[in-house]
């Protein structure tokens, strides 16, 4: 018996790979994403079936994956389906429900206010179990199961401010294929210190010009061994880049994609580093609002983990 689990890549998977010990299905797990760099790294070893790419809102994505997810259902004794979205949950969990699979979506935890597209559109198909990860918006369609930010907390440094430098910095944009963060680019390079070791991961963020040495994506083995040596990390208000950070350690700088700038398709980062903020989990700020004593601050704190989260109750 396999538990079949389900995330687009990025932050989808980060979270789904996180909440994955917290689960009460099969261990046996069959997991069902795209090949990307940091999808191969997160899950080395993993028995893996791979899908097309799905970007964003792209309705004919979601029909060929769902085809392709036939392969699966027939191969598989699957007992159960999890997926934290997006647009794969479209593809799958719909025709797991066609073979009376039970399913369990929980919405991603950038969703601090309500569901996201793809979370309204399964709440119509009969049968699918829906969660999310803030109790603040349960309701008789959405039960509160948990957050993927459990267990961790924030801690100030204990040592003389003159020991805190920015001697090595991981800047981390995500991996959208879609939208860039040049702004946040461009305000680092005039803030940080001109000696400072930098690890750009910046997606497809346009560089030209800048004179920076960036990769559109880090293997996620290599990203956290980066974070985890970094005097402070700043990202974008993503959570799989959040996630990364806390559990190298960190106390990100996290600074929202703006939708008026066609950053992103909607304000759920601005949500999503409001959320952590008032976790105190990570520093937040505007673009204009990055400065050199933000990120001094940044790195004279740390993250540390209280202990075992409770486990995930998909009930």
């Amino acid at each position: 018996m396999t538990a079949l689990m389900v995330a687009n890549d990025g932050g989808h998977l980060m979270q789904l790979v996180t909440l994955a010990p917290r689960l009460p299905v099969d261990e046996d797990r069959l997991w069902m994403t795209v090949p990307t760099a940091q999808t191969r790294s997160l899950l080395s070893g993993q028995r893996v079936h791979w899908m097309a790419p799905a970007p964003t809102r792209d309705w004919a994505a979601v029909v060929r994956n769902a085809w392709e997810s036939r392969q699966a259902f027939k191969t598989e004794d699957i007992t159960a389906v999890v997926s934290t979205g997006a647009s794969l949950a479209l593809s799958v969990l719909p025709m797991a429900r066609t073979h009376g699979i039970p399913c369990y979506y929980l919405e991603s935890a950038t969703r601090v206010h309500g569901p996201s597209l793809s979370g309204r559109l399964l709440r119509r198909v009969p049968g699918i179990s829906l969660f999310t990860q803030h109790e603040s918006w349960s309701d008789r369609h959405w039960s509160y199961g948990g957050s993927v930010f459990d267990g961790y907390e924030g801690v100030s440094l204990e040592r003389a401010d003159d020991t805190v430098a920015l001697h090595k910095v991981v800047v981390s944009l995500g991996t959208s294929e879609s939208f860039g963060f040049r702004r946040l680019v461009e305000r680092l390079l005039a803030v940080l210190p001109v000696d400072t070791d930098v690890l750009w991961q910046t997606g497809s963020t346009d560089v030209a010009g800048l004179g920076i040495d960036a990769r559109p994506r880090v293997p996620a083995a290599e990203l956290f061994e980066a974070m985890a040596d970094a005097d402070v990390v700043v990202a974008h208000a993503g959570t799989g880049s959040a996630l990364a950070a806390l559990q190298a350690g960190k106390f990100p700088v996290l600074v929202p994609r703006r939708p008026e700038h066609g950053e992103h398709v909607d304000d759920h980062q601005l949500q999503i580093a409001g959320m952590l903020g008032e976790r105190g989990l990570a520093a937040t700020a505007e673009v204009d609002g990055v400065t050199s004593d933000l990120l001094l601050a940044a790195a004279g704190t740390r993250v540390r983990r209280r202990g075992d989260a409770a486990p995930f109750a998909l009930v």
